[in-house]
């Protein structure tokens, strides 16, 4: 039974922020409705409103719609009382340091990895997310860390309710492929994205669990041109360490 929620507009405001922030271009009014699939003065109520609360601001000829700057306070007040970012990136910019290579922290929510922080390459290296972004779960390192830990009623669950649609010619699109996987990684203590949510880009990951208990989980980032094997152990080793330095913490 789905859940009943109070606050319809609230809801609406939602899909127009989600809109506003997930467009490639600050998108107009109409762009918006359409969409959303919401009447146009609906939304325009809506997106008044939050430009007096400071949530979005216009701009520009043809009145585009950009996030406002409150999100920034919020944002940062979010970071700061998250413990888990002030516990583990002071071992993940050890890693960094250790592998040279991107080191990502992320959390699972709504069934999707946020990227909680990162601790960026000492090389030149480009992903492409930004900080509170999202990644699926079946496609990413952290992703597949996790649903490692999850029981096999709830990650059929899980699979049930995701489409497994391909993002790179690497991902596992099918539930046998990707049930395949997570027993692997059981097995080892860690998850490999091998191309599989990003072209170009390969991730080892760590989940962050103790006393069942899922905290999230960090992974190594590195385009696929700096991987080679002994590279592949040196992370694994250390990626392994850090877990469990991270883990005596919590």
């Amino acid at each position: 039974m789905e859940k009943q929620l109070y606050g319809t507009v609230l809801l609406k405001a939602k899909k127009i922020l989600d809109y506003i922030a997930e467009s490639n271009t600050p998108p107009t009014l109409k762009e918006i409705s359409d969409g959303i699939n919401i009447p146009k003065p609906t939304v325009l109520k809506i997106l008044q409103t939050l430009e007096y609360c400071g949530f979005v601001r216009a701009a520009g000829p043809n009145k585009e719609y950009y996030l406002g700057t409150t999100f920034i306070k919020y944002g940062d007040q979010a970071a700061n009382s998250f413990d888990l970012k002030k516990l583990a990136m002071p071992f993940l910019n050890k890693l960094r340091d250790s592998t040279t290579e991107a080191v990502n922290l992320g959390i699972v929510e709504n069934s999707k990895i946020v990227l909680l922080d990162r601790a960026q390459s000492l090389n030149n290296i480009r992903l492409d997310l930004s900080l509170g972004g999202t990644m699926q779960m079946y496609t990413s390192a952290m992703g597949k860390a996790i649903l490692s830990y999850y029981s096999d009623n709830k990650l059929n669950e899980y699979i049930d309710h995701t489409a497994l649609k391909a993002q790179t010619p690497n991902t596992l699109t099918t539930r046998e492929a990707l049930i395949a996987d997570i027993q692997q990684v059981k097995k080892r203590g860690y998850a490999i994205d091998n191309i599989e949510n990003q072209d170009g880009i390969y991730c080892i990951g760590f989940p962050l669990v103790k006393h069942d208990h899922i905290f999230g989980a960090f992974s190594i980032s590195a385009p696929v041109f700096r991987v080679d094997d002994k590279k592949i152990t040196h992370w694994i080793a250390q990626g392994k360490k850090i877990q469990q330095l991270i883990l005596n913490q919590v």
